[in-house]
């Protein structure tokens, strides 16, 4: 950030020498070279005008633009650490449920143990019932699990995505010239002017 507003007062000050020596030359010139001297002072006026009212648009400006990169960078940050929480959340949630279905085996173990002190018939319909509703609490403990670990991969993508759109929107806000964006307006109005 501070080589920007260190290239920027460089260019500021560029302009202010280009004047300068433009106002110069026009008075060294006086009359000769085809223009008159009041043309060459108007257009150093002018410069000089537009210079002025750079630089005081950049002293007034850039603590504000400084602030807007600052707010900015501390909200991505927020978002990246609510993501991180979230992900530790989500897999603590994991260990519960694998600890309730490890405890729901073992439970189930038991509950053999008893059943085979019973007689056959009762045995086999016992175990039976119980592994239903082993496999059932598993699939349902793994649903919910799954369920918590789509959510928050969900949650990161769109964080993920929203950043990148407004880092992509920054970089072209920062990279398109006045002259890219005529250009691509002239395209767009020639297409449509072709169309119709």
């Amino acid at each position: 950030m501070k080589s920007f507003f260190q290239s920027l007062r460089f260019s500021v000050l560029l302009s202010f020498l280009f004047v300068l020596l433009t106002t110069c030359v026009v008075y060294a010139a006086g009359e000769g070279g085809g223009h008159s001297a009041s043309d060459w002072k108007d257009f150093a006026f002018k410069l000089l005008n537009f210079v002025v009212l750079l630089g005081a648009l950049i002293w007034l400006l850039a603590p504000k633009v400084k602030k807007f990169f600052i707010d900015r960078r501390s909200e991505i940050k927020e978002s990246l650490e609510g993501a991180i929480e979230q992900k530790a959340e989500a897999e603590k949630q994991y260990r519960e449920y694998s600890e309730k279905i490890d405890k729901a085996s073992a439970e189930i173990d038991g509950i053999f143990e008893m059943i085979k002190a019973q007689g056959v018939t009762e045995k086999q319909k016992i175990i039976e019932d119980a592994k239903k509703v082993a496999e059932k609490m598993k699939e349902d403990a793994k649903a919910r699990i799954d369920q918590e670990l789509k959510k928050a991969s969900v949650q990161l993508r769109q964080e993920a995505v929203q950043l990148s759109v407004q880092m992509a929107e920054e970089i072209l806000k920062r990279n398109i010239t006045v002259q890219d964006h005529e250009i691509m307006v002239k395209e767009y109005m020639d297409k449509v002017v072709n169309k119709n």
